[in-house]
Order: C-alpha cells, then sequence, then structure tokens
C-alpha cells in the first residue's frame, strides 16, 4: 500500500490512508466510494451527479478544514470517512464533525467503520478538537449500533429538553 501514502495500519490487514486529491488514484477511489455510498438508501440512494464528480475533489482539496481517510485492504478501497472542522462556543474549542462514513456492503460488520472513526478520533486529537459530531438517520440500526460501540451518544444538554435534532434548508438548487 506504500504507493497511496498509507499513514496507519490496523492488526486487521485495513490501511488508513489521509485523503490527498493530488493523488489520482486515492481521488478515483474516494470518488467511487463516494458515490457507492449516495446509491445506498441510506445515502440517498441516487448516484451523485456529473457536477458533484466533476468537482467534489477539487472543491475540497482547496478547503482548508477538510479532513479525510479511505481505508484500504489488500490494495482495494473498502471505506472512506469525511470530515470538516467546526467550533463548539460552549467549550470555546474547535470540534471535527463526520460528515460521511461509507463502508462497501460487502464488507460491513468487519471493522472498517471502526478503524475509520478510530482515524477520525486521533485526527480531532490531534487538532485539539474537544469533541466529534456526526449525523445518523433515526432508522440506521447498524450505523447508529457502530456509534455507539465507539463512544458516541446522543447530544442531550439537558434531558428535559429531549435531543438534539439536525436541521437542514436548502438554499439553492442543486447544479445537475
Amino acid at each position: 500500500m506504500g504507493r497511496v501514502g498509507a499513514v496507519s495500519q490496523s492488526p486487521d490487514a485495513l490501511q488508513i490512508v489521509a485523503v490527498d486529491f493530488r493523488n489520482p488514484r486515492i481521488s478515483a477511489d474516494w470518488l467511487a466510494l463516494l458515490d457507492h455510498y449516495a446509491r445506498d438508501p441510506m445515502g440517498g440512494g441516487c448516484a451523485l451527479s456529473d457536477y458533484a464528480r466533476a468537482n467534489l475533489p477539487r472543491e475540497l482539496a482547496a478547503l482548508p478544514g477538510f479532513h479525510g481517510a479511505l481505508a484500504y485492504e489488500a490494495e482495494a478501497s473498502v471505506g472512506l470517512i469525511n470530515c470538516f472542522a467546526g467550533f463548539s462556543t460552549f467549550a470555546a474549542k474547535p470540534l471535527l464533525n463526520i460528515h460521511d462514513i461509507v463502508t462497501r456492503a460487502d464488507r460491513r460488520g468487519q471493522g472498517v467503520a471502526q478503524a475509520l472513526l478510530d482515524w477520525a478520533a486521533q485526527r480531532a486529537r490531534d487538532l485539539a478538537c474537544c469533541k466529534l459530531t456526526l449525523e445518523v438517520l433515526a432508522n440506521n440500526k447498524r450505523a447508529l449500533a457502530s456509534y455507539e460501540r465507539a463512544g458516541f451518544a446522543p447530544y442531550v444538554l439537558d434531558p428535559e429538553a429531549g435531543h438534539a435534532l439536525f436541521l437542514q434548508k436548502i438554499l439553492t438548487e442543486s447544479p445537475t
């Protein structure tokens, strides 16, 4: 795996490689895995648009707060994690948000996500972040169980107020 620039290796032969969009192989593997996720029902069930495929690597390479990694096994890409730097106003410290985590369908339940979550936790520590955050669909039971194993819990400030919810407001039409 030396030719893609491995940065860490887990005991089960997974290699976790930081995303470097200047590397054509890493860029292509990253895009293929993100498209795999987009086509999954938990990723929306539709392939990435031509616009996204053409622009994502360049746009993310220029974004200083992007942190991503790929998981490789036997030279095949089997998972990815995309994270973005944020900030906790209550802690007055940076945080790292996990925006996407993908494991190839045929590799789910085999530790790929846990290795990627470990990579994200270490990256957050290296950035002096106070916490990792992520969003997950309420019915994605398999992902919820994986996140719980990794130490994630629902965000609650006051039990009387309930769990935090993730909301969105679309501001522009997505280019096609």
